[in-house]
């Protein structure tokens, strides 16, 4: 092979590749991640996860993508270990519908049909059609499918030039020597698992061998060692990804791993020692592209069959050798693992925030009960909770800025500007509840309390702040507008308690009814109150807003307060009459 020839094969692999990602990609947007999400709502059949493992890695054309993704759910507690297994078992099947589309390069025959079936035929079709897709439709759908149709096109003429690249090697003698080396089981196994190892991808591997196979140099005895080793090369991916994850992830890359090595040493074994007494003669053979790919599949059918019954043997393997140890699960975890698959890694970090947002609403109001009712016990959970919080933005926010650079749905995007904009205020929801809890302590250890009128007044305004926390958190949850629209209007009623309290209580203070001392912890009180229902407001402004595709927090403000809005006004008026001050006598 001349320079001029090896460079030909170098882009036809890098097309293919290429293609293959793209493909992937497409078909993975197209979906919305619903196959992926599907793989978080496994039964305890083992049966059923090798079904849908098959399925998904089927559609998603990517065994490795599959196994990675399965040690992120078990890593993140999302999927116990044994669910797990079923799953990868199943995308050792589901990976062989590659070998089977690219077997198409292999077709022979000048009749119409024959010739209409020939990637050459209708690569450029899927070009064309997919590339208009790509520059004229508006339609995110419509965009996927383009991009499945272009990257299928690149595949297949990465694959051709491939064929086209090797085809002079059949006449090279020193290739025809390597090549019979192969035929020695160890070396072919080797070869697969090294090749696969380095491109991390069994499916491009299998092409590559079926590339070779143009040449009419490959035999059987050289392709079936082959490709079992390719089996044991596309665990490297899964063993890279467990690197720093947590017990059980790291278990699942090795139930992977140790399923291909017991599945190609027994069926090394058995096929080899039938070998020394039947005399296979098909070994010698010539295969072409088909045959490869019926290869790939028996393989891994077999295998399958005889270790799924085996998965418990194969979980407690695991777990001999990765031991365990004590792990801290109260620290807030976002797997990098799903960056590469934008939806679930979305739905992870949104999780990860609603429960942000649960314990930011739970602290503020443990925070309010201390108030009447002071415990060191609660006190320092509040404290504690506080800087759990801060962690939670810390992971989470650190976590969308990798994902935002990554290609991503509208609907995911409207996700992640969602949870960027309210992470901040739920944090500061939290920092409030501590300077309440401060407000508390100060009462507790001076022994000082607020007179019955000014108690009863910040009776009412906690009674407002529970209501607008509680809108407010479930309209983040639920991504609920309407719920959200509820949330300004008890704002705006909570600014005007401020403002008469504060009235009051300089009334208090004038007629010395009111320390000095005891006023400064009253104002401190009701103005973290106060600022409560600001960051309250500009959750809810971000869940009606980025549902508007846009986020302009004063523009809507300014809108609403100047314009007739009915609803407005009619829940402001139903809150100002909820939360009305008590008369004075």
């Amino acid at each position: 092979m001349d320079l001029f020839a090896a460079l030909s094969l170098l882009c036809g692999l890098s097309l293919f590749l290429f293609g293959m990602n793209t493909m992937g990609d497409g078909l993975e947007k197209f979906s919305g991640g619903k196959l992926e999400k599907t793989l978080e709502k496994m039964t305890d059949s083992t049966f059923k996860g090798f079904l849908l493992g098959a399925a998904v890695t089927g559609v998603i054309q990517s065994s490795s993508a599959t196994t990675v993704m399965v040690v992120g759910f078990v890593n993140s507690g999302i999927m116990k270990l044994r669910q797990a297994i079923g799953i990868i078992m199943g995308a050792n099947v589901g990976t062989t519908v590659t070998a089977w589309i690219l077997s198409l390069t292999g077709i022979d025959g000048d009749s119409f049909l024959m010739m209409l079936l020939k990637p050459s035929s209708f690569s450029a079709v899927f070009a064309l059609a997919g590339i208009i897709m790509l520059m004229f439709c508006k339609s995110n759908g419509k965009k996927n499918v383009g991009s499945i149709f272009v990257g299928f096109a690149v595949l297949m003429v990465g694959m051709d030039m491939m064929s086209a690249a090797v085809e002079p090697l059949a006449d090279d003698p020193t290739f025809t020597s390597i090549l019979t080396a192969f035929q020695n089981p160890i070396l072919g196994i080797l070869a697969g698992a090294i090749l696969t190892a380095i491109i991390q991808s069994s499916s491009a591997s299998v092409g590559i061998l079926q590339a070779l196979s143009s040449t009419g140099s490959i035999t059987y005895s050289m392709a079936i060692p082959i490709v079992m080793g390719q089996n044991i090369g596309t665990c490297v991916t899964a063993l890279l990804s467990c690197i720093g994850a947590k017990k059980n992830a790291k278990r699942a890359a090795f139930v992977h791993l140790y399923f291909n090595i017991i599945g190609t040493i027994v069926v090394s074994i058995v096929f080899y020692t039938a070998n020394l007494f039947l005399h296979f003669g098909f070994l010698d053979d010539v295969v072409n592209p088909a045959n490869i790919a019926i290869i790939h599949t028996l393989f891994n059918v077999i295998v399958t069959a005889m270790l799924l019954p085996l998965s418990k043997q194969l979980e407690k393997l695991a777990c001999l050798t990765i031991r365990d140890r004590d792990e801290d699960s109260d620290i807030p975890f976002l797997d990098e693992r799903f960056l590469n698959t934008p939806s679930i890694a979305t739905e992870r970090a949104f999780g990860l925030s609603t429960k942000m947002a649960m314990l930011s609403k739970s602290t503020l109001l443990d925070s309010l009960k201390v108030v009447a009712d002071y415990d060191e016990k609660s006190a320092k959970e509040i404290q504690e909770n506080e800087d759990l919080i801060d962690s939670y933005e810390d992971v989470i926010s650190t976590y969308l800025v990798k994902l935002s650079s990554k290609t991503l749905s509208e609907r995911d995007s409207k996700t992640i500007q969602l949870i960027l904009h309210t992470i901040s205020d739920f944090e500061r929801i939290s920092d409030h509840a501590v300077n309440i809890l401060g407000t508390a302590k100060e009462l507790h250890d001076k022994k000082i309390q607020f007179s019955q009128k000014a108690q009863q007044d910040i009776d009412v305004m906690i009674r407002a702040l529970k209501e607008i926390i509680e809108n407010t958190t479930n309209s983040f949850i639920n991504n609920d507008v309407n719920l959200a629209a509820k949330v300004e209007p008890l704002e705006q009623v909570i600014d005007r308690l401020r403002d008469k309290i504060k009235e009051s209580h300089i009334k208090r203070l004038i007629n010395g009814e009111c320390t000095i001392e005891l006023g400064f912890v009253f104002t401190d009180l009701i103005t973290s109150i106060e600022r409560v229902s600001d960051h309250c407001s500009n959750i809810a402004i971000g869940v009606i807003q980025i549902n508007r595709n846009g986020y302009e927090a004063h523009e809507y403000l300014h809108e609403l307060k100047n314009s007739d809005d009915v609803q407005y006004n009619a829940d402001f008026k139903a809150y100002k009459e909820k939360y009305a001050l008590p008369q004075t006598n």
